[in-house]
This record gives structure tokens, C-alpha cells and sequence, in this order.
């Protein structure tokens, strides 16, 4: 098994986090894996993404051409980085910012994360733990517990509980 995710964004949105937090969960599940990150310039507001390899052999080349699972938070994330969706591929959109998803053959899941955050956590910057919990539930690539742990340890602790109730919530959504 080898799934390559690209989670893309703008600054600010916790995109990088994100990838972080699922390849540290894919480690504690006992799978190899690889993230990177590319950001703009500007700390927040820019295009921003993270890509995370999983795999149970070994990862030969850290970067993605072709992802499985395209994660949009915004509708430039989508517009930018459809094309680089496998045919067959997952495109899971945060439907609070995304208006129009292009004509694809890719499986679309649209999750409003933005407003599932801000009305769970009081906080839309929760959303990437809502995006996280929808790609768990739906592709079961790491486990639920690994991901709790690897969120505990990834945010700070005044943040933790938030995070958590957000990632829990759209296991249940």
C-alpha cells in the first residue's frame, strides 16, 4: 500500500500542521511516511500545501506527482491542484470555501470545515482538524487512535482539547 495525499491551502489554515500531524500518525501506526511542505513568501493569506506519502514499504522519492487524495480548503487549492488528481483519485473539499468543483472523475466528499469548526470549536482555524477526521473516516489510512495521539503531540496544549473535539466531530458527521 502506498497512498500519496496532497492537503492544499492558504497560509494561516494550519494546511502545514495538517500534513504533519497525519505523517506522525502514520509513523505511531506503524506505516513509513514522508511529508513535505511548500508555502508562500507571506506567513499568512498565500497558497500554501503539504504532502504526505504512507506507505507500508519503503518511500523512494519523497515528492508527489500524482496524488490519490487532493484535500482543498479553498477554491485556489482546487483550482491550482486538480490536474494533479489521479483519474480514480479522492478530492475531498472543504465546501464552506470551495464554490464550484471542477468536472472530475475523482470521488468528491464535500465537508463544510469551516463552518463545522466555527460552530463546534467557536474557531475556523479547527477546520484543518475537520478535514483530518473526514479523511480518516472516509479511507481509514491511519487508525483513529494514532491520529488522537499525533494531534496531542503536534498542537499546543491550550489548543488540544479544541482540535480534538474538532477531528472527533467529523468522525461522527
Amino acid at each position: 500500500m502506498k497512498i500519496e495525499i496532497r492537503i492544499a491551502g492558504f497560509g494561516g489554515q494550519g494546511v502545514v500542521l495538517a500534513g504533519q500531524i497525519l505523517g506522525k500518525a502514520a509513523v505511531i501506526d506503524g506505516k513509513n511516511a514522508v511529508q513535505t511542505q511548500a508555502y508562500g513568501a507571506e506567513a499568512r493569506g498565500s497558497a500554501a500545501k503539504s504532502e504526505v506519502i504512507i506507505s507500508d514499504g519503503i518511500i523512494g522519492f519523497p515528492l508527489i506527482r500524482k496524488c490519490d487524495i487532493l484535500i482543498a480548503m479553498t477554491q485556489e487549492a482546487v483550482d491550482k491542484n486538480i490536474k494533479d488528481l489521479k483519474e480514480n483519485g479522492t478530492l475531498i473539499v472543504d465546501s464552506s470555501n470551495v464554490i464550484s468543483v471542477p468536472e472530475t472523475k475523482a470521488t468528491v466528499i464535500e465537508v463544510p470545515a469551516t463552518q463545522i469548526a466555527e460552530a463546534s470549536c467557536g474557531e475556523k482555524l479547527c477546520a484543518n482538524m475537520i478535514m483530518l477526521g473526514a479523511l480518516i473516516k472516509t479511507t481509514r489510512i491511519v487508525g483513529e487512535k494514532p491520529m488522537r495521539t499525533a494531534i496531542e503531540s503536534s498542537v499546543p496544549t491550550k489548543v488540544t482539547a479544541e482540535n480534538l473535539l474538532a477531528f472527533e466531530k467529523a468522525l461522527t458527521c
